[in-house]
């Protein structure tokens, strides 16, 4: 640990060119494979791959918190995508589950599948901010404006509306308002770099994916491009997911200098539900993400509040 840290600061730099740090080869992971960096499935399948497993575990339980209630389950395999699980719940098809693999923040998913009392969990595909909404919508604010500055430019001026008028359930969808950003890094270790994608991240440390099993208690170099570089140590690592605490405390408004992919429109009703309506599910709309220029229009009328 201490010879990685005197390699970074003692000037040796990080630039895959010095000895340090060398490129990563072999072709990339796609669709559904266990720590694949290419997480994101914006076509549907083409066929039915839930039965298989994608990175099988031996007896491993996890921690899960269904309406409000926190209970053990039996974690049958994990991937860079999501879950199955085995549990006493009876949930349905996309409803909220959270999934505690380590400690820290949980994975947020959604109920895709349920079969012979396994319950297939996808996970949330936004990258989740840690911190008080009117902190986090500045920041996503900041972000559209600086890194998609074209689709703010023609937002109509939103008037703050009179406090009186404000609807009793606004701060709860405030609260739980839904963003389609993903912010991705590399993780700098044993003289390699490695592509990860951030799901949870705070003050205090984020919950990454990656194509590698990081051992716990090893410090690495989380590199977030523009956003800077940050001494972080494993805390727990689960399959393709990885618990980071980092060295020094985070500063979440640094996050505004990256630019983050957009997420692909998900949440489509699987082929394999049949609901004679024909219309999506009525648990869906929770999964719902605003479009980037009705996000910012949206951000504009909560700041002015």
């Amino acid at each position: 640990m201490n010879t990685f840290r005197s390699a970074i600061l003692g000037g040796a730099g990080i630039a895959p060119s010095t000895p340090l740090v060398t490129t990563k080869k072999g072709g990339k992971a796609k669709g559904e494979r266990l720590g694949s960096v290419e997480i994101s499935r914006d076509a549907g399948r083409i066929t039915d791959h839930r039965d298989e497993d994608r990175h099988r575990l031996a007896r491993e339980t996890a921690t899960i918190e269904y309406k409000g209630k926190k209970l053990e389950a039996d974690l049958i395999n994990l991937s860079g995508g999501g879950a199955m699980i085995e549990a006493d719940i009876r949930p349905r098809l996309w409803d909220r589950v959270d999934l505690y693999l380590g400690e820290g923040s949980p994975i947020e998913c959604a109920v895709r599948w349920l079969r012979k009392g396994r319950i297939g969990l996808e996970f949330a595909h936004e990258t989740h901010i840690e911190c008080d909404p009117e902190q986090r919508d500045a920041l996503l604010l900041e972000v559209i404006r600086r890194s998609f500055p074209e689709l703010v430019t023609a937002l109509p001026v939103v008037p703050p509306a009179p406090e009186a008028e404000a609807a009793p359930d606004a701060v709860s969808r405030r609260g739980e308002i839904r963003h389609p950003l993903i912010w991705n890094g590399v993780i700098l270790w044993q003289h390699d770099v490695h592509t990860v994608r951030l799901r949870n991240i705070s003050a205090s440390g984020v919950l990454v994916d990656s194509q590698v099993v990081f051992p716990e208690g090893v410090e690495l170099l989380l590199d977030l491009g523009q956003c800077g570089q940050y001494f972080a140590t494993v805390s727990w690592s689960r399959g393709s997911q990885a618990g980071l605490l980092f060295s020094k405390p985070f500063d979440l408004s640094v996050l505004a200098a990256g630019k983050p992919e957009i997420a692909g429109q998900r949440w489509d009703k699987p082929k394999y539900l049949d609901l004679s309506s024909g219309q999506s599910t009525p648990w869906a709309s929770e999964w719902e993400r605003r479009q980037l220029a009705e996000l910012a229009s949206d951000l504009e009328g909560f700041l002015k509040h």
